[in-house]
Formats: structure tokens, C-alpha cells, sequence
């Protein structure tokens, strides 16, 4: 299947489309700029409150008057355009897939070359969020605006968060827990009323030196010269520092000093706040820091629980095999001894995180609806994904039933060559969602080989369901539509029969915004649909029942800008809590309660709606290869861009001993 690199068959259509579209953009800008004006967030009403009550309404007197000259002015050019631009909708293609041009950030190709599918497996990382990403005026009333830079900031700080170096902690205290609820300013720099510092000693662990700009590749020259001084390069391990930490039986942390040898660091023994050193560590040359930046690595306000996956031993364990399953695991997960206690029954680690999951390999986003955004958001990108497909979906009557004014606001990004994929739109939309060509797109990507050269594939697909409450049947219908796709997908892009397979298929995965939740009463038949015995959700008991650890990824949008939410790192704390969730999460709605009244929250069900999905299948794989969850996460890195909380999922493909 050829991917398309531009939205139209030749350059001729494209310069039209340009010209059409230039005529249009004055009296969309301007239209967006005057129904924005008179939708403030609550962030703007709290900077408001503190001003002249005339001001705000002195700028809207003198405002408004002009913006709608102006719009008048541009109808004509508008209507010249839209007549020009809608009947070359249906030469469009439905999507663009871009590929990072500069070879000396790209590494799609090394990356096919680091698994034969010889030996042990590969953990292979899919994130997905929904961004919120429409025009600011419609932004607005999800309470967030200026799109333009927020799409700029949310893809600098999911490429920063997924580039960011893993330091991993291992406590040989059983009851030692404190670790994970301190921030890891505290690593690095003191806070009044805390004096458990990290000699600065650390400072001198190369894989402790971020570089955020280190553009597109976790395999650069530093990082391969650093490995190489190691003695012991391994696969899948970048920018590795392990840090070992002896606590004791009173849940405090232990004194500790720092010990750089091979680029690994080990905590014992006293040590005392260093002012000096702990003010270096908090800043590197490549990575300046940046005021409002509580997302990015280089914040003061970055979380240690986040940044570094604790486990806890369970008694004496010698050190050098501890050493040695650390370094040979491409992450070593959280898990406290609280946890241990109350889900011993998990079989994969989960956690609320203030980072997207280093190593990020796949991601998937919903509601990138502004193209403006779009291109933002995919320059940010590329700086760690080599591939992206994004502008996903069809404009005008092409291929829907209904007028489309907007894509269907799906983008793709991935560090492994995309090798097939197709977009459907859903076309029973209703209300204000029929005017997006909401659908789903369908990928395969390559991400190895064996040694007898049969080529390593995995399925992606990523969705966005009708968004109005009530519309049950609605989103059943495209459910079974989904279903009747992936099938399709699968069947249309498979080169190898049973007899010769030339593929060996590792992991199908689903995610999206499918917005409904596992435990409202008026979601049941979506709960019950048959898509989750073909897919497992993690998250999931049964149908009406979550596991007692997940959470809700749809945020209150009135407390978006509250100082205990506005940061990864406080929104990470508050939801870690139940009576933090209850406060700023939207909790599942029932027929005698409302989910928009915080005081009723405590009788309903679950900890929130979760309407965003990590769905897998065993089905369809490589029958010789086993595939399990090795970690789920909650992610808060884009505190205050978006109502919505990135989920990720970790898939670790087991091969066996053997060659297949």
C-alpha cells in the first residue's frame, strides 16, 4: 500500500487548495477571535478579577465593532473560496504521513535492526490523549484556549517526557514507601522543610544529564559512547542510572552519599544538604529552564514518583543480581509495599505519573482538530518520532453522508516505520459531532525481523466514538462498524498465509476516546458490546466494574487552572487520593445522581469516568509468542492543556528460548 505524503495528487490541486483556503481564512479567523471573545475560562475571569471591572468590557466596546466589519468585509472572499475549496475535497486523500527528513535524528531503521525475535522478547509502548485541540473559540468551552501554543507545549512536553533518561531506585527496605510520595525537586535541589537531599555527588551520573534537545533519537553518539563505557551494553537500555537506596524499618529515608562508577549510582552511608551541588544538578547546557515549565524534565516541580519506578525488595537480596535484573529490564516498574498488600491478585504494575513513559514507541491522539495545531504539534513531534500521520479524516460531502467542516482530529506518531493504513469515517454522527468525520484510522507497523528475514508487525488503531450523552445506540453501531474494519484492515494488509507466514504478527492494540465509561448505568450497552471479548482492557473486571486501581481520565474542566491541579506534579498528588479524584475528576453519572454535583460523588461507582482505552488482543498473534501487560499508567504531564489524562500501556511480547 503507498502512504500518502500529501493530501492531494499533484502540486496544481494543492496550490488551488492553498489559494481556496486563503480566501477562507480571514473570515474563519475572525469569526473564531469574535465568539472567543465572549467565552472566557476560568483563568482568564480569576487574572480579570483583580483589574477594573471597565477594562474587560472596554476592550469588547471596542473590539467587537471591528471584528465584525472586518467579517463582512471577508464573507465575499470567503464565499469565492468555500466555492473553490469544496469541490476539491473529493481528490483530498485522508491523511498525510510525514517522515523526519533529517537522517541524522532518524533511527526507524536501527530500530528494526535491535530485535531478531532470538531469545527473550520486547516491551513495546503505546500512550494515547485526547488534546483538545479545536479552534480557541470551541476550545473554550471545555475551559482552555490558545490553541496555537498549546499545541506547541503539548508536544514539547510529550517529547520531553518520553526522551527523558530512566533512573531507577531500588529499596531494600520492605516497609519503606516514603520514596514514592517525595518529590524529586528533593533529588536535586532542598525545599524548605526537607532535609532528605541526595548528596550532589550524583551530579556527576552521565545518564542524570538530559538532554531534552537532543533531537528524534535515544541512540545518539553521547548516549552510544556513555553505553560503551559501561562494559556491559544491553538492549533497550538508554540513559540508564540506577540508584540504590538502604532504608530502614521506620519508613524514613536513610542518609545518603553518592557513588559514580560505570555511570551507575549508589545511595548510602550519611550525607548532608549540598546548596551548591544541588543547585547545579537542576540545570543542564541543552535544556534551559523555562518559566510555567512544570512539564517539562528540567522543573522544579518534576515528580520523582514519576520519574523513577521504585521497587521494593522483599528481604536480603544479593547485590550484583539485583545489579543485573535491573540493567537487563528495560523498566523496572513501581511497587510499593501498600500496593503489594492491596492488589496481590495484578499481575503488571500500574501507576498515576507526572511523565509520559520513557521509550515511547507508539502514540495515538484524539481531537487534533485544527490544522494550524496540527503542523505545531507535529514539528514538536518529530523531534522523537520519526513518523506521524496526521490531518486525518475528509472535508465536504467526500465519502460521508453529511457536510464535514473538520477532520476527525486523529494523529499517529511512532518510532517504527508505519507500513499500511487506511481511515474510515463513522457515518451515523449526530448533532455537532456529524460536522467532524469522526472515525477510525488503521495501521501496521514493522518493528523487526527474525534471522531467517521474515518481517516482526504489529497492528495500531486508534478512534474517536460519538461524543453526546444519551447516544448509546449510536456509538454501538460504530463499535460493530470498528470491529467490521479491523477486520477488514487485517485481512486487506496480510502478506503470508498460514503455511508460509512472511510476517510474524507481535501485538494488536486499540485506543482512542471512546467516550463512554465501564461504570455508568447509562453506558451498559457499551459496557456489554462484544468488542471486549475480542480485546482485554487492563482496567477492567467485568462489564459495570473497574479494578479497584484505575481511575478517571475525563477532568472537571471548572478546576483545570487550580493551583493543587495546575501542575503534572500537584495533579499527580491530588489524584492519588480519593478525596482529590472526588474533587476534580467528572465520576460516572447514575439516574439518581448528577456527576456535575462534587458533593454526591462519594455514593457513585468507581473512581471517574474513564472514557480514554488501552485495549489489546492475543488474538491473530504469532501463535508461538505470548503477549502480557507490564505496566499501565495515569499520566498528568499535560496539566492544564487538556481535560483529559494520557493513559499509556507497556506490552512485553515473550518469544520463548527458541527462534520461531
Amino acid at each position: 500500500m503507498v502512504l500518502y505524503t500529501s493530501p492531494f495528487p499533484n502540486s496544481f490541486l494543492s496550490v488551488l487548495h492553498s489559494f481556496s483556503w486563503g480566501l477562507i481564512f480571514p473570515c474563519y479567523w475572525l469569526a473564531d477571535r469574535l465568539v472567543g471573545s465572549f467565552v472566557p475560562t476560568t483563568y482568564e475571569k480569576r487574572q480579570r478579577a483583580d483589574d477594573p471591572c471597565y477594562f474587560h468590557a472596554l476592550c469588547i466596546i471596542i473590539t467587537t465593532p471591528i471584528y465584525l466589519a472586518l467579517l463582512v468585509a471577508s464573507l465575499p472572499f470567503a464565499l469565492i473560496g468555500f466555492l473553490l475549496w469544496s469541490p476539491l475535497q473529493s481528490a483530498r486523500r485522508p491523511y498525510i504521513y510525514s517522515r523526519l527528513k533529517d537522517k541524522n535524528h532518524a533511527n526507524g531503521a536501527t530500530l528494526l535492526t535491535e530485535w531478531k525475535a532470538a531469545g527473550s522478547g520486547k516491551s513495546f509502548c503505546f500512550g494515547s490523549a485526547n488534546v483538545c485541540l479545536l479552534p480557541d473559540s470551541l476550545a473554550r468551552f471545555n475551559n482552555v484556549f490558545n490553541t496555537q501554543a498549546r499545541a506547541k507545549e503539548i508536544g514539547r512536553r510529550i517529547r520531553n517526557g518520553a526522551s527523558r533518561p530512566q533512573i531507577k531506585i531500588y529499596i531494600d527496605s520492605p516497609t519503606n514507601t516514603s520514596i514514592s510520595a517525595a518529590s524529586f525537586s528533593s533529588l536535586v535541589s532542598p525545599q524548605a522543610g526537607d532535609n532528605r537531599t541526595v548528596n550532589a555527588g550524583i551530579k556527576r551520573t552521565t545518564s542524570m544529564e538530559y538532554k531534552g534537545d537532543n533531537c528524534g533519537s535515544n541512540n545518539g553518539e553521547e548516549n552510544r559512547e556513555d553505553k560503551g563505557g559501561s562494559g556491559e551494553p544491553h538492549e533497550g537500555e538508554e540513559n540508564t542510572c540506577i540508584v540504590r537506596i538502604n532504608g530502614e524499618e521506620n519508613g524514613h529515608m536513610s542518609d545518603t552519599e553518592t557513588d559514580t562508577v560505570n555511570g551507575q549510582a549508589r545511595a548510602s552511608g550519611p550525607a548532608e544538604p549540598s546548596l551548591e551541588g544541588d543547585a547545579e544538578i537542576s540545570k543542564t547546557p541543552n535544556h534551559k529552564q523555562k518559566e510555567g515549565d512544570s512539564g517539562s524534565l528540567d522543573s522544579c516541580s518534576a515528580s520523582r514518583e514519576s520519574l523513577v519506578k521504585v521497587r521494593v525488595g522483599d528481604g536480603t537480596v544479593d547485590q550484583s543480581t539485583v545489579n543485573n535484573k535491573l540493567l537487563y529490564k528495560a523498566s523496572i516498574m513501581k511497587k510499593t509495599s501498600v500496593r503489594k498488600k492491596k492488589h496481590t491478585d495484578e499481575t503488571f504494575d500500574h501507576e498515576i505519573s507526572a511523565f509520559f513513559p520513557a521509550n515511547l514507541d507508539f502514540l495515538c491522539l484524539q481531537e487534533v482538530f485544527d490544522k494550524r495545531a496540527a503542523e505545531k504539534l507535529k514539528e514538536q513531534l518529530h523531534h522523537y518520532f520519526e513518523y506521524i500521520v496526521y490531518d486525518v479524516g475528509v472535508y465536504s460531502c467526500h465519502g460521508c453522508c453529511s457536510f464535514k467542516f473538520v477532520n476527525s482530529g486523529l494523529l499517529f506518531a511512532s518510532r517504527y516505520p508505519v507500513m499500511d493504513a487506511a481511515y474510515h469515517c463513522y457515518p451515523n454522527g449526530r448533532g455537532m459531532d456529524s460536522l467532524a468525520s469522526k472515525g477510525a484510522l488503521f495501521l501496521k507497523v514493522q518493528v523487526g525481523s527474525t534471522p531467517q528475514d521474515q518481517r516482526i508487525v504489529g497492528y495500531i488503531s486508534c478512534t474517536h466514538l460519538q461524543a453526546i450523552a444519551g447516544d448509546t445506540t449510536v456509538r454501538c453501531e460504530q463499535l460493530d462498524m470498528l470491529q467490521d474494519w479491523l477486520s477488514e484492515f487485517r485481512k486487506s494488509t496480510s502478506s503470508s498465509s498460514t503455511a508460509n507466514p512472511e510476517e510474524l504478527v507481535a501485538f494488536d492494540v486499540l485506543c482512542g476516546d471512546l467516550n463512554f465509561d465501564n461504570c455508568s448505568s447509562e453506558d451498559k450497552l457499551e459496557q456489554q458490546h462484544s468488542l471486549f471479548t475480542h480485546y482485554k482492557d487492563p482496567c477492567r473486571v467485568g462489564p459495570g466494574e473497574d479494578k479497584p486501581w484505575a481511575i478517571g481520565t475525563l477532568l472537571d474542566p471548572e478546576g483545570l487552572y487550580d493551583e493543587e491541579v495546575c501542575t503534572p506534579d500537584n495533579l499527580q498528588k491530588v489524584l492519588e487520593s480519593e478525596e482529590g479524584r472526588k474533587g476534580y475528576l467528572v465520576y460516572p453519572t447514575s439516574k439518581n445522581h448528577s456527576s456535575s454535583q462534587k458533593g454526591r460523588k462519594a455514593s457513585l461507582k468507581g473512581n471517574g469516568r474513564r472514557i480514554d482505552y488501552m485495549l489489546y488482543t492475543e488474538e491473530g498473534l504469532y501463535l508461538e509468542w505470548k503477549v502480557e501487560v507490564e505496566e499501565f499508567s495515569f499520566i498528568t504531564q499535560l496539566a492544564g492543556l487538556t481535560d483529559h489524562l494520557p493513559v499509556a500501556m507497556r506490552l512485553m511480547v515473550s518469544t520463548g528460548e527458541d527462534d520461531p
